[in-house]
């Protein structure tokens, strides 16, 4: 697998599209209403299907026939999320500069006859906290990232990318501690529970990459119950369904700015559907998808 540059699409779209997400669970997804939305104001005929695909080895089989099914060109692009983000890339040929660095790929696409994957993860996350948060790319500020899987991997490389300082507190420390020396060091590790948490001083801001709070157990929160979050930071929960998580409503309760993590995904669909197409994408249309 090599890395490569920035891809652009060379797909004919004199032809519909055939776009997709590959998953388990995926009963959750907004994708389907944010891409056909977009396919609509863009004047493109295509559709936008799930495949729901178990965690391996149960689903390796299933995997490997989607990506067979982009090698001969029967899909034009495909999203992928849990678990397979990191799943997929044996079975790719190259890695843009996003996904080498994220060590994940979310979106795959077939350029000049080798499977490519991209991460728009990344770039999703940093526009909608720049439109959000301000300072957000300003140097040296301290973040708290709750978790130390993939999610937590792209969270941790688009701060870094920003210049944030970096903490991250799992309920697995070893896992935390892998996540920060892959990434390159200098960032703080601790265990996901009151007694160290209560420690984090100056944090600006809690990122929630757990799946604590995500539909449909939606009474989880990643934060202890006994403990009340910093004063002053900011609260960004990469889940978006539901819209409030338990973590965001006690941020709110708290007067902390919270915000959920529809943006980011909104911003994601539409950088995968301009690699796709080789077009911009009017993210209103998205966002008026999903009743904003």
């Amino acid at each position: 697998m090599t890395d490569v540059d920035e891809p652009h699409s060379n797909h004919n779209l004199a032809g519909p599209l055939q776009l997709g997400l590959i998953g388990f669970p995926l009963g959750h997804s907004l994708s389907p209403q944010l891409h056909h939305a977009a396919l609509r104001a863009m004047g493109l005929a295509g559709t936008y299907q799930l495949t729901l695909i178990p965690p391996l080895p149960e689903g390796q089989a299933a995997l490997a026939e989607t990506m067979g099914r982009l090698r001969r060109g029967e899909l034009q692009g495909c999203n992928v999320t849990i678990p397979h983000k990191r799943n997929v890339l044996p079975l790719l040929d190259e890695l843009t500069p996003l996904a080498q660095r994220a060590g994940s790929a979310n979106t795959l696409f077939l350029r000049s006859g080798r499977l490519v994957g991209d991460s728009t993860d990344i770039p999703g996350l940093l526009a909608d906290l720049a439109g959000w948060l301000p300072g957000a790319a300003t140097s040296g500020r301290h973040a708290l990232i709750l978790g130390a899987g993939g999610s937590a991997r792209a969270g941790a490389v688009a701060l870094q990318s920003a210049g944030w300082h970096l903490s991250i507190a799992a309920r697995r420390p070893e896992q935390a501690a892998q996540l920060a020396a892959s990434l390159g060091g200098g960032i703080v590790t601790l265990p996901l529970e009151s007694a160290t948490l209560a420690t984090c001083a100056g944090v600006e801001l809690i990122l929630n990459s757990t799946p604590a709070g995500m539909f449909p157990k939606i009474e989880g929160c990643p934060w202890p119950e006994e403990l009340p979050l910093p004063p002053g930071c900011a609260v960004y929960d990469l889940i978006y369904n539901p819209a409030e998580t338990v973590l965001l409503r006690r941020a709110r309760a708290a007067g902390l700015p919270a915000r959920n993590g529809l943006g980011m995904l909104v911003e994601q669909a539409a950088l995968s559907l301009e690699r796709w197409s080789g077009l911009p994408v009017p993210r209103a249309a998205m966002w008026a998808a999903v009743g904003y």
